[in-house]
């Protein structure tokens, strides 16, 4: 048959005397004959194995054999069969029923097709039956049933569809292997629950349905459901978890928590949980699983911080896809050069090991944080005069981990446009050897860069590392932070308007009141700051540590603030953080958009849109991030239109970088103060009014809120509706939007709206056609 065997076969003496070659007593019959392995191909050929009449066991598994002989079905005497891996196709003939004292019949990793021949029913003795492998088709045939002997059941791999024949759970009393993966069958959980001898159970990759809580019983140590579509809480299950090695439920549509407390599971090695439903929940506890090798908790919604896992024989782990935060465990960063797998990414986490490679932080830890902060090691900023590997490489082992959480574009915008181009050409500071502290006046303070060199200041700019900026780039681009680049003067310190190298138009925010964090602290919250991304949220694209300042650096745009816009300030009038002092023209000429008294802001459409992009930026800060951020200080100067006039709200996050924290020892921040305050600038769109010191029609109402909602309580509110946009939309929206304003201004915190619920209640008014 073809035999590739290097192996010198000479016959000597009686056949009962070869090495492969089994005789009974009499040395007569042969009844066992292995050839398994020898490179045997092509068909079997005639009065060959046929006439062996008396053989009981028969291996020639691992060959080439493509068919059967004719007299193969005569061997009624085989107890033992085993086919396995050879290149046997079409049909499974029904003659397999002659073999009616079998025991073991494996046939798998064929190409047999069609159906499995109904004559298996035959078959009463068999206790292994192996068929996995093939392309065997239609449903399993209620012949199976009769094989109630049957200790271990492989079907796998092969195309079987339709439903398990009834009565299949409880007609193996002694089954305790049982392999369906990789097929189509529509399964129920009573197929499989009734099968109390089971320690093997493996149906991945199929369609069962029903509660998953009813497999778990009897004497299981291996349960793979994964890709099916079980359903129910698997914290329900009631079962004794000392037996189970393998556990895979990966891929269904498993809900409520997960087993918070796997403490009896001490012999389990293989747990994947993975892309189920879920609820958020903190991470399980599996410090007591120590042999545990493998874990998959990805896309299973936790919450929380990363345990430091004790496991010492853990070797693939994949936590990606949740919503973990903080930072990675040290001593777990120490165990991945021992693991052969590892997944954080798609986390709010934060690291710092700089034994990672850039290949490995961009795949395992893709939109994770490198905590180091760039700023606070100014060692690594070192000019060389020649190269900026060093910068490079600084730089590298952070900012190649992509962004985490989502949007802020944008800042520094302008009520108009320049009648000429704005150029500095000014001295380089980089080049000239001046000494610091460095002073600085505007009208109102003034503040220190207490740093002796300023070209030894490193400045960060999240997307062009590779910019190499200092302090004293901060310096030639203001003019030495003249008085005439000056913007404003806002909450935290003045604003500048700038150029840094590269043609990059900015506005720098000196924050010059004290702050309790350190450098480093303050580094991290502004790097983390600068990683949050939503299309209605200004981004901090840099920032800078000079001496105790702390400078923040964004993009200036040219479309202005929503308070200028809204309420046509004179030229030359900067209100708090105003970032707008050219002149306003009415063409539409870079970017700069007529969105004055006689433009889109004229129309209810266009303050719809701002006021539902507010909305979604604090549903956004409130929800979609963990922790949780609280704006503070949301009102109509901090709402800017960008370049495409879509609504950015700026300045969030900064409070907390900051502060002293004393305002948040007598009132700790809360949500529903942002809710508030989006109740007014929700009032101010609607009513063209501003917040305090306007002219309201109710000589009682001492502010827009109060005369506001004076109005709504009496179901006046067309009264209150700007004249300038009455026209230009339907008044029953405009009235709505009050309604919701006056949700937001409730005087107690806990009646007041969340922000989803808020953008919920705006998409529900929404105008049928939008600027």
């Amino acid at each position: 048959m073809g035999s590739n065997s290097s192996l010198s076969y000479n016959f000597p003496g009686s056949v009962c005397s070869w090495v492969r070659v089994k005789c009974d007593d009499t040395k007569e019959n042969i009844i066992t004959l292995k050839a398994s392995g020898l490179g045997l191909s092509g068909l079997i050929p005639d009065t060959t194995i046929g006439k062996l009449a008396q053989l009981q066991s028969l291996d020639l598994s691992n060959n080439k054999i493509t068919a059967f002989p004719s007299d193969f079905w005569s061997l009624v005497s085989l107890k033992s069969l085993n086919l396995s891996y050879n290149q046997i196709s079409g049909s499974l003939p029904n003659n397999i029923g002659n073999f009616g004292l079998l025991e073991v019949m494996d046939l798998s990793g064929n190409n047999f097709s069609g159906e499995i021949p109904a004559t298996i029913s035959s078959l009463v003795s068999l206790e292994v039956l192996k068929l996995g492998g093939n392309g065997f088709e239609w449903s399993i045939p209620e012949g199976i049933l009769s094989c109630q002997s049957l200790v271990s059941l492989d079907f796998s791999s092969n195309h079987l569809n339709g439903s398990l024949p009834d009565g299949f759970g409880a007609a193996f009393p002694k089954l305790k292997t049982l392999n369906l993966a990789r097929n189509e069958i529509h399964g129920r959980v009573m197929d499989v629950a009734e099968m109390k001898s089971l320690t093997s159970l493996n149906i991945s990759r199929n369609l069962f349905k029903g509660s998953v809580v009813c497999v778990f019983q009897g004497q299981l140590e291996v349960i793979d459901l994964s890709k099916n579509q079980f359903q129910g809480h698997i914290s329900q299950v009631q079962f004794k978890w000392s037996h189970l090695i393998y556990l895979d439920l990966s891929e269904n549509q498993l809900s409520g928590e997960i087993f918070m407390n796997l403490s009896q599971a001490q012999n389990l090695r293989h747990l994947n949980l993975a892309c189920n439903r879920f609820a958020s929940q903190k991470f399980p506890r599996i410090e007591m699983v120590l042999g545990l090798e493998y874990l998959n908790l990805s896309k299973t919604s936790l919450i929380g911080h990363i345990p430091l896992l004790a496991n010492q024989n853990l070797k693939s782990l994949d936590v990606s896809h949740n919503n973990l935060s903080g930072e990675v465990p040290i001593s777990l960063l120490e165990k991945l050069h021992f693991m052969e797998r590892y997944n954080f990414s798609y986390n709010n986490l934060t690291l710092c090991d700089s034994g990672l490679s850039a290949e490995i932080l961009e795949t395992a830890f893709y939109g994770s944080l490198n905590s180091c902060p760039i700023a606070a090691n100014p060692s690594l900023f070192k000019r060389r005069p020649h190269t900026h590997k060093g910068f490079k490489l600084a730089l590298a082992l952070t900012l190649s981990v992509v962004c985490l959480l989502g949007g802020l574009l944008l800042l520094a915008f302008s009520c108009g446009k320049k009648s000429k181009t704005w150029i500095v050409k000014q001295p380089s500071y980089k080049e000239e050897n001046i000494s610091g502290p460095f002073s600085f006046q505007t009208d109102s303070t003034t503040w220190v860069a207490d740093v002796k060199q300023a070209a030894s200041v490193p400045v960060v700019i999240f997307e062009k590392p590779l910019l190499n900026l200092t302090f004293a780039d901060l310096l030639t681009a203001t003019s030495n932070f003249d008085r005439g680049t000056l913007l404003a003067e806002g909450k935290f310190g003045p604003v500048y308007r700038g150029f840094l190298p590269g043609g990059n138009h900015v506005a720098v925010k000196v924050l010059v009141h004290g702050s309790r964090l350190t450098n480093q602290e303050a580094a991290r919250e502004l790097e983390s700051l600068g990683r949050i991304k939503h299309p209605n949220l200004v981004p901090l694209t840099g920032y800078c540590l000079a001496g105790d300042q702390r400078i923040a650096i964004y993009d200036y745009m040219e479309n202005g603030n929503l308070q200028n816009l809204l309420y046509d300030l004179p030229l030359g009038v900067q209100a708090t953080e105003d970032w707008s002092t050219d002149t306003w023209e009415e063409e539409d000429n870079n970017g700069v958009h007529n969105v004055g008294s006689k433009g889109l802001l004229q129309t209810w459409g266009f303050r719809y849109k701002i006021a539902l992009g507010v909305a979604r930026a604090l549903a956004f800060l409130h929800h979609g991030c963990s922790p949780p951020l609280i704006h503070r200080d949301v009102k109509a100067s901090s709402v800017y239109l960008d370049s495409n006039l879509e609504p950015r709200l700026s300045d969030f996050g900064l409070a907390s970088v900051f502060a002293t924290g004393a305002e948040d020892e007598i009132v700790p921040p809360e949500p529903k103060s942002d809710v508030y305050c989006f109740g007014v600038v929700l009032f101010e769109l609607t009513t063209g009014k501003k917040p305090i010191g306007d002219d309201y029609p109710e000589e009682q109402a001492a502010n827009l809120v109060s005369w506001v909602r004076g109005l709504v309580r009496k179901s006046q509110g067309s009264k209150a509706i700007d004249p300038k946009i009455r026209e230009t939309g339907p008044g029953y929206l405009m009235e709505e939007a009050l309604k919701i304003g006056y949700l937001c201004t409730a005087d107690v915190p806990n009646k007041r709206p969340t922000m989803q619920q808020i953008v919920g209640l705006l998409k529900d008014i929404e105008p049928r056609a939008t600027v």
